[in-house]
């Protein structure tokens, strides 16, 4: 590889993800009200905590979300002003 003054040899690097399935909860606000899915599959990097979910899951979540059924259980969270 022939290199111009200064420029940084460029190796060849193959990305590899590793991806692992678990259930994680899925947070999100919606109206300044704070809901908590329990148990949601998802594939998740294990080098970067990302959260992957399927079409499937996603159109779940949605309904899930905006039907509003009784909750299975109602929590109590504290709130911090990052100021």
């Amino acid at each position: 590889m022939i290199l111009e003054k200064g420029e940084p040899e460029v190796k060849d690097y193959k990305w590899e993800e590793s991806l692992v399935e678990q259930r994680v909860t899925y947070t999100l606000e919606v109206k300044g009200r704070l809901i908590v899915i329990e148990n949601v599959p998802a594939r998740v990097n294990v080098e970067t905590g990302e959260q992957l979910f399927s079409p499937d899951t996603v159109e779940r979540l949605q309904k899930m979300i905006w039907e509003q059924n009784r909750p299975t259980g109602v929590i109590q969270v504290p709130v911090y002003e990052f100021a």
